[in-house]
């Protein structure tokens, strides 16, 4: 069924309705006008017969303003046609039964009944144009809700194909690093990646860019094993997990690029240890998930961090800002010696309907 079958079928019973209202309105008009005779004079009704036949024939305004639409007839064209139209058809809605049955009134008593006619024929065509105006006009909002919907689809898949390859050349320079120091190391650093780059094969063969919370962390975890294997004690892990938390769901590859970022600033270009606090939680307040990666690292200037072109936050970012419609997707709490945060909220609500 069509976004504009239930509008139509809706019309046209009003339509008839309209009439049926208008012809019981009639009969209520003949009673009062001749209150005097007790019994209704039934014989009165048999000229409001005729209110059928014009109720058809204003009918063919439908298929007329099908045309003119379809042809994208100019608005002037439009009223000219309108402008024969409407006396003709007041004419001979009076003129027909008058040569029928004959002229029983002087023709000066058929001017308001052929101008009533002319009004009714106005409002009927303007009815059925504005109807069709307005049905053109949700077509037009779909159409324009499905392209963007197309924009953004596109966009978030441009976005993970850029997060993607991102995340394979990052994790295979770590490799090749530990391949110079640690050639055991390294040998069980590519099985532990093969793990990983399943997850990651597995997301696109589903074609559903969404896991959950916990397979997220289950892939987390590898990367950071695998990191730990380059780092060695230097890297510490401290996790605050909210169990209930588990089962809820976020875009693919979205924690990931934060552990990844701090590892990168707060930990390669220093040789002493450093600890990484990763953090998720339920708000019932806010009704989201929300998820948080820290750093006791150098920390940096929150205005340079902004204005920097680094691929991963940015991705991050971005594809929350689609997905959920959130300006404020990520939020950046770092400064020069105070280590680096961030926090992402996922509203809950919206993800876990796309997921099910």
């Amino acid at each position: 069924m069509t976004p504009t079958t239930m509008p139509t079928s809706r019309m046209w019973r009003n339509y008839a309705l309209g009439w049926l209202a208008y012809m019981l309105l009639l009969a209520v008009v003949l009673r009062l006008a001749d209150p005097s005779t007790q019994a209704y004079n039934w014989r009165g009704l048999v000229p409001m017969l005729w209110i059928v036949p014009q109720a058809l024939v204003l009918a063919l305004h439908w298929p007329l303003s099908g045309w003119m639409e379809r042809r994208q007839v100019p608005f002037k064209v439009r009223c000219l046609i309108h402008g024969v139209g409407a006396p003709a058809y007041a004419t001979l809605s009076y003129g027909l039964p008058g040569l029928v049955y004959g002229w029983t009134q002087p023709l000066s008593f058929y001017v308001w009944p052929v101008l009533y006619s002319m009004m009714g024929y106005g409002v009927i065509a303007t009815t059925f144009h504005m109807v069709r105006a307005n049905a053109a006009r949700r077509r037009q909002e779909v159409a324009t809700q499905q392209a963007h919907a197309l924009l953004v689809a596109s966009e978030l898949n441009a976005l993970r194909s850029k997060l993607n390859p991102h995340f394979l050349f990052n994790t295979l320079h770590s490799i090749i690093a530990l391949t110079r120091k640690n050639p055991n190391a390294a040998e069980t650093a590519l099985f532990q990646f093969s793990d990983m780059l399943r997850y990651v094969l597995d997301t696109e063969k589903t074609g559903s860019d969404h896991v959950t919370l916990n397979d997220e962390l289950r892939f987390v975890r590898d990367y950071l094993e695998l990191e730990s294997l380059r780092l060695g004690t230097r890297l510490k892990v401290d996790w605050d997990l909210d169990d209930a938390a588990s089962s809820h769901v976020l875009p693919a590859l979205s924690l990931q690029p934060l552990v990844e970022n701090s590892i990168k600033h707060a930990f390669n270009p220093h040789s002493r240890p450093g600890r990484l606090l990763i953090r998720t939680r339920l708000d019932p307040r806010t009704g989201t998930l929300v998820l948080s990666v820290g750093d006791d690292g150098p920390g940096a200037d929150l205005g340079r961090v902004r204005a920097s072109n680094g691929l991963g936050l940015r991705t991050v970012e971005r594809r929350l800002q689609l997905e959920y419609g959130t300006a404020d997707a990520l939020a950046i709490e770092t400064s020069p010696g105070a280590g680096f945060v961030v926090t992402m909220a996922i509203p809950l609500a919206a993800n876990d309907k796309e997921f099910s």
